[in-house]
């Protein structure tokens, strides 16, 4: 009952709530973003959604425009520390999540939840029937905010290892596990926790995109 309704209904709560703050952030670091370097305020994305569904997530941009795409060794998006792609506003958004507050309208949409897996990105993807048993399931949740992995391990993780997270998550979710990831998250931001990954560990794939 509570994955099919009651999370929806918590999610609309929430996010109707939360909308008037992301106004009043938006009116802050809009003209911030747009000043850095001209360019556009939001950055959206396009990922996998519900059953393999593609949408485009919302987020303030932090990189400069045309930044390269660098990649961690397994794949996953850099975040370094130091990234010289990371604008100065950039890099406090990261740090205090503020770069993800737009995706309270992919909630409202009905595209996101609160709490779910990591929206996932489209690259190599042939289609929801194609995928192995593993990849599958953590698509038959719709992606979250925040979720298992980023509550609890941010950037810390693995490929692998946030993919079987968003498979635990997926075979238990409840209330009360959500609850828990909310809060892990408050605690997360503010102790910043998990923020970057080692610079060792980046490729760069030297495609050019948008931020």
């Amino acid at each position: 009952m509570y994955r099919h309704f009651f999370k929806r209904l918590f999610d609309l709560t929430v996010a109707l709530i939360g909308l008037p703050f992301f106004c009043l952030i938006f009116l802050v670091l809009a003209p911030i973003i747009w000043l850095t370097d001209r360019g556009p305020v939001f950055y959206n994305a396009e990922r996998l959604g519900y059953k393999g569904k593609t949408f485009k997530m919302f987020k303030f941009r932090s990189m400069y425009v045309n930044s390269p795409d660098v990649r961690n060794a397994d794949g996953t998006t850099f975040n370094g520390e130091t990234d010289p792609r990371v604008t100065p506003i950039g890099r406090f958004m990261r740090k205090t999540s503020l770069d993800e507050t737009p995706q309270l309208l992919n909630v409202l949409c009905g595209t996101m939840s609160l709490i779910g897996p990591r929206a996932h990105l489209t690259t190599h993807y042939e289609g929801y029937d194609k995928l192995e048993p593993k990849l599958k399931r953590r698509l038959d949740v719709a992606p979250g905010i925040t979720g298992y992995n980023q509550a609890y391990f941010r950037n810390s993780a693995t490929a692998e290892e946030k993919i079987d997270n968003d498979v635990y998550y997926a075979d238990h979710i409840s209330f009360w596990l959500d609850v828990k990831i909310f809060f892990k998250t408050v605690q997360s931001v503010l102790m910043h926790e998990n923020v970057y990954v080692a610079a060792s560990n980046a490729q760069n794939t030297h495609v050019e995109e948008k931020k």
